[in-house]
């Protein structure tokens, strides 16, 4: 049997949660309650969706969830273009997040195929 823990795409958004966290961490003070605010609530939002899904019993609700935390991954790519333009990270920086954001979009993707997959073969 496997549990939420064991979903690669868990794993990694909750990696993603932990990097962006640092990322806000390292905002200037004058973004305290704009932008680190959003990139927090936007990275917890997304491992947060993905359990939420999983914790339902029909495979659209599930679908819904993966849905909802996919539009938060994207919401991350914007708020850290954002970081880029106010020079809040360098280049380096962006170009690896937005990999590991896409990697996680992608795995996510992947998972919605199989969900749905499983819904039509009931």
């Amino acid at each position: 049997m496997y549990t939420l823990e064991d979903l690669e795409v868990y794993k990694l958004s909750t990696e993603i949660r932990r990097d962006f966290s640092t990322v806000s961490k390292n905002l200037p003070k004058d973004e305290m309650y704009l932008l680190k605010n959003q990139i927090i609530r936007a990275s917890r939002s997304a491992p947060a969706n993905i359990a939420e899904g999983y914790g339902r019993y029909h495979y659209q609700e599930q679908i819904q969830y993966c849905r909802q935390a996919r539009g938060s991954l994207f919401e991350l790519k914007d708020h850290l273009m954002v970081c880029l333009e106010e020079s809040n990270i360098i280049k380096a920086e962006y170009d690896n997040k937005i990999e590991a954001l896409n990697e996680v979009i992608k795995k996510l993707n992947g998972y919605i195929k199989y969900l749905n997959n499983q819904k039509n073969n009931k």
